[in-house]
């Protein structure tokens, strides 16, 4: 007596063999994942990245560190190579929950390590001293040797003059504990003058983090969209989904997962998002994917945008979140996504 398994040969169950599958189960996935043959130019700095980078501001504070691993380990398998934290998430939780990560995965050399530093109260701001000291504390907690883009976070830091908080880079970039530099929080007029600085041989800042998404529109202005693209930058929005918004997870607080800021985001919830989510539903139910999925299609189809910073708290998140690489939103898509949300 034979019997057959989904492409396989005629085994026999005599002398004790293991049986076939059966002719219904699924077909066992190898390989690796899809994800992984998808990659993007970061900018000039040589890094290339799967188009959506993991931010980590949840880890450690509403996720904890085994369902931190989880929701890593969920985007790992499905391609992701590219994890977004900061030196103020958590107080520094989220870098030691991805330091662990990492080395616990011997992951590090497949990980490109984005870090926004400034915002510790260790080591506040830009200056020469507490810059050094920052990044030197962020390497500690994340159990490496080097952060491969090193944001410089001028929400933290206004007042530091930007050719000593070059200067510094420099440094940090000649000793090689930061690759490529990134920018929060600076305006159009200070990204010119940071070019003409690497001109004279400081480091270029080639990535720039903005809130955006298409509730946000206006954190993007038409100067500084105009510099990013001139200047060839790796945009890589934060925000993406306003805070779980634009993932239809708040309509109402039953649905805004008894957080704080989901309650405060369903009370305030205005006409435009109403309409906006209408349009994402629209165009999700017409694709076949979630909200969410769509809402970072339509940054994906922004000239500039490089990799949106998404954060998730549970690893169907991160399912939901990478289905909008592949998706391609048409002119009338984009065109009514854009209109809804005026």
């Amino acid at each position: 007596m034979a019997v057959f398994g989904v492409g396989s040969n005629v085994h026999s169950t005599s002398q004790g063999a293991p049986p076939a599958a059966h002719p219904s189960a699924p077909i066992p996935v190898q390989g690796p994942p899809i994800g992984q043959s998808i990659r993007v130019a970061l900018g000039d700095g040589g890094a290339e990245v799967f188009p959506l980078m993991l931010g980590g501001s949840e880890f450690g504070w509403n996720v904890d560190l085994e369902s931190s691993h989880d929701i890593l380990d969920t985007y790992a398998e499905l391609g992701g190579n590219a994890v977004h934290t900061a030196d103020s998430f958590s107080g520094g939780r989220s870098e030691h929950i991805i330091g662990q990560w990492m080395h616990s995965r011997g992951f590090r050399d497949d990980v490109v390590l984005a870090v926004r530093i400034g915002g510790h109260p260790d080591n506040p701001g830009l200056g020469p001293v507490n810059l050094v000291r920052a990044v030197e504390a962020s390497l500690t907690r994340l159990r490496t040797d080097r952060i491969d883009v090193l944001y410089l976070d001028a929400v933290a830091d206004s007042k530091t003059a930007l050719e000593d908080t070059l200067a510094t880079a420099e440094w940090l970039v000649e000793s090689g504990k930061a690759r490529a530099l990134g920018a929060v929080g600076y305006t159009a007029a200070q990204l010119v003058e940071a070019r003409i600085y690497a001109s004279a041989g400081y480091p270029r800042i080639s990535v720039l983090d903005v809130p955006f998404n298409v509730l946000r529109r206006h954190e993007f202005d038409s100067d500084l969209r105009l510099v990013a693209g001139a200047q060839g930058m790796a945009v890589t929005p934060s925000h993406a989904l306003e805070h779980g918004f634009l993932a239809g997870r708040h309509r109402s607080r039953a649905k805004a997962g008894l957080t704080v800021r989901g309650a405060q985001l369903a009370a305030s919830m205005n006409r435009r998002g109403t309409r906006t989510l209408r349009a994402l539903d629209a165009v999700g139910t017409e694709l076949g994917v979630p909200d969410a999925a769509v809402a970072v299609a339509w940054l994906l189809a922004q000239r500039v945008v490089t990799a949106p910073i998404v954060n998730a708290f549970a690893p169907q998140h991160v399912e939901e979140l990478v289905q909008g690489v592949g998706v391609r939103l048409s002119r009338s898509q984009l065109a009514d996504i854009a209109r809804a949300a005026e």
